[in-house]
Protein backbone atom coordinates (compact mmCIF):
# COMPACT_ATOMS: atom_id res chain seq x y z
CA UNK A 1 0.00 0.00 0.00
CA UNK A 2 1.68 3.41 -1.08
CA UNK A 3 1.79 5.73 1.92
CA UNK A 4 0.25 9.57 1.56
CA UNK A 5 3.01 12.40 0.95
CA UNK A 6 1.77 13.56 4.47
CA UNK A 7 2.54 10.30 5.97
CA UNK A 8 5.74 10.98 4.11
CA UNK A 9 6.42 14.29 5.37
CA UNK A 10 5.27 12.98 9.20
CA UNK A 11 7.69 10.58 9.13
CA UNK A 12 10.48 12.83 7.96
CA UNK A 13 9.78 15.26 10.22
CA UNK A 14 9.59 12.81 13.48
CA UNK A 15 13.09 11.53 11.88
CA UNK A 16 14.74 14.89 12.01
CA UNK A 17 13.20 16.31 15.26
CA UNK A 18 14.85 12.69 16.40
CA UNK A 19 17.67 13.19 14.97
CA UNK A 20 18.54 17.07 16.25
CA UNK A 21 17.92 15.75 20.05
CA UNK A 22 20.67 13.47 19.12
CA UNK A 23 24.51 13.22 20.02
CA UNK A 24 25.33 13.19 16.39
CA UNK A 25 23.82 16.46 15.89
CA UNK A 26 25.50 18.06 18.39
CA UNK A 27 28.95 17.07 17.39
CA UNK A 28 28.34 17.90 13.51
CA UNK A 29 27.23 21.49 14.35
CA UNK A 30 30.32 21.54 16.82
CA UNK A 31 32.54 20.18 13.56
CA UNK A 32 30.80 22.63 11.46
CA UNK A 33 31.18 26.18 13.73
CA UNK A 34 34.45 24.86 14.70
CA UNK A 35 35.09 24.58 10.65
CA UNK A 36 33.45 27.69 9.85
CA UNK A 37 35.75 29.93 12.54
CA UNK A 38 38.39 27.59 11.24
CA UNK A 39 37.89 29.36 7.41
CA UNK A 40 38.24 32.53 9.35
CA UNK A 41 41.74 31.80 10.64
CA UNK A 42 43.17 30.33 7.56
CA UNK A 43 42.06 33.44 5.50
CA UNK A 44 39.74 31.50 3.47
CA UNK A 45 37.05 33.91 4.20
CA UNK A 46 36.35 37.24 6.05
CA UNK A 47 34.72 37.31 9.47
CA UNK A 48 32.34 39.42 8.55
CA UNK A 49 31.03 37.26 4.94
CA UNK A 50 31.42 33.58 7.16
CA UNK A 51 29.17 35.54 10.12
CA UNK A 52 27.18 36.35 7.16
CA UNK A 53 26.85 32.45 5.79
CA UNK A 54 26.65 31.26 9.18
CA UNK A 55 23.98 33.19 10.40
CA UNK A 56 22.09 32.52 7.66
CA UNK A 57 22.25 29.00 7.23
CA UNK A 58 21.74 28.68 10.90
CA UNK A 59 18.55 30.98 10.77
CA UNK A 60 16.74 28.45 7.74
CA UNK A 61 17.81 25.77 10.04
CA UNK A 62 16.05 27.00 13.23
CA UNK A 63 13.09 27.90 11.17
CA UNK A 64 12.91 24.72 9.33
CA UNK A 65 13.27 22.68 12.72
CA UNK A 66 10.65 25.11 14.28
CA UNK A 67 8.64 23.78 11.75
CA UNK A 68 9.04 20.38 12.42
CA UNK A 69 9.09 20.75 15.92
CA UNK A 70 5.66 21.88 15.53
CA UNK A 71 4.66 18.76 13.18
CA UNK A 72 5.81 16.38 15.50
CA UNK A 73 4.11 18.10 18.41
CA UNK A 74 0.18 18.46 16.60
CA UNK A 75 1.10 14.79 15.28
CA UNK A 76 1.81 13.88 18.78
CA UNK A 77 -0.96 15.73 20.19
CA UNK A 78 -3.52 13.67 17.34
CA UNK A 79 -1.55 10.85 19.11
CA UNK A 80 -2.78 11.66 22.47
CA UNK A 81 -5.63 12.19 21.42
CA UNK A 82 -6.67 8.80 19.82
CA UNK A 83 -5.02 7.17 23.20
CA UNK A 84 -7.44 8.90 25.20
CA UNK A 85 -10.31 8.07 23.08
CA UNK A 86 -9.31 4.69 23.40
CA UNK A 87 -8.87 4.88 27.10
CA UNK A 88 -12.60 6.21 26.96
CA UNK A 89 -13.93 3.21 25.00
CA UNK A 90 -11.79 1.08 28.10
CA UNK A 91 -13.25 2.52 30.71
CA UNK A 92 -17.17 2.38 29.34
CA UNK A 93 -16.56 -1.38 28.23
CA UNK A 94 -15.06 -1.96 31.74
CA UNK A 95 -18.29 0.38 33.35
CA UNK A 96 -20.44 -1.73 31.27
CA UNK A 97 -18.79 -5.27 32.63
CA UNK A 98 -18.60 -4.14 35.67
CA UNK A 99 -22.34 -3.77 35.65
CA UNK A 100 -22.81 -7.00 33.99
CA UNK A 101 -20.57 -8.58 36.75
CA UNK A 102 -23.31 -7.07 39.36
CA UNK A 103 -26.38 -8.96 37.89
CA UNK A 104 -24.19 -12.18 37.90
CA UNK A 105 -23.35 -11.83 41.59
CA UNK A 106 -26.43 -10.90 42.20
CA UNK A 107 -28.01 -14.14 40.40
CA UNK A 108 -25.67 -16.43 41.97
CA UNK A 109 -26.85 -14.24 45.47
CA UNK A 110 -30.58 -15.50 43.99
CA UNK A 111 -29.39 -19.12 43.29
CA UNK A 112 -27.93 -19.45 46.94
CA UNK A 113 -30.56 -17.94 48.75
CA UNK A 114 -33.11 -20.29 46.32
CA UNK A 115 -30.20 -23.33 47.20
CA UNK A 116 -30.64 -22.18 51.11
CA UNK A 117 -34.55 -22.33 50.78
CA UNK A 118 -34.89 -25.75 48.92
CA UNK A 119 -32.70 -26.99 51.61
CA UNK A 120 -34.71 -25.93 54.38
CA UNK A 121 -38.14 -27.23 52.57
CA UNK A 122 -35.80 -30.25 52.30
CA UNK A 123 -35.20 -30.72 55.56
CA UNK A 124 -38.98 -29.55 56.66
CA UNK A 125 -40.11 -32.80 53.97
CA UNK A 126 -37.32 -34.83 55.84
CA UNK A 127 -39.25 -34.11 59.16
CA UNK A 128 -42.62 -34.11 57.92
CA UNK A 129 -41.25 -37.78 56.49
CA UNK A 130 -39.85 -39.01 59.70
CA UNK A 131 -42.90 -37.97 61.76
CA UNK A 132 -45.74 -40.06 59.08
CA UNK A 133 -42.72 -42.87 59.23
CA UNK A 134 -43.28 -42.90 62.77
CA UNK A 135 -47.01 -42.54 62.68
CA UNK A 136 -46.82 -45.43 60.36
CA UNK A 137 -45.11 -47.30 62.43
CA UNK A 138 -47.12 -46.89 65.89
CA UNK A 139 -50.07 -47.82 63.56
CA UNK A 140 -48.37 -50.82 62.30
CA UNK A 141 -47.36 -51.92 66.12
CA UNK A 142 -51.34 -51.24 67.09
CA UNK A 143 -52.05 -53.53 64.04
CA UNK A 144 -50.17 -56.19 65.42
CA UNK A 145 -51.25 -56.36 69.29
CA UNK A 146 -54.91 -56.15 67.91
CA UNK A 147 -53.86 -59.02 65.48
CA UNK A 148 -52.48 -61.02 68.19
CA UNK A 149 -55.60 -60.26 70.60
CA UNK A 150 -57.63 -61.25 67.51
CA UNK A 151 -55.99 -64.23 67.57
CA UNK A 152 -55.52 -65.14 71.58
CA UNK A 153 -59.74 -64.72 71.87
CA UNK A 154 -60.12 -66.93 68.94
CA UNK A 155 -58.27 -69.61 70.55
CA UNK A 156 -59.88 -69.42 73.89
CA UNK A 157 -63.18 -69.72 72.47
Amino acid sequence: MARKPEDKIKTMALSITKWVGSLESIVIHTVIFVLSFATVALGVFSFDRMLLVLTTILSLEAIYLSLFIQMTVNFTTETIEEVEQNIDEIQEDVGEIQEDIDEMQEDVEELQEDVEEMSEDEIEEEATEAKQQQRLEQIHEGLLKLMQDVEKLQHKQ
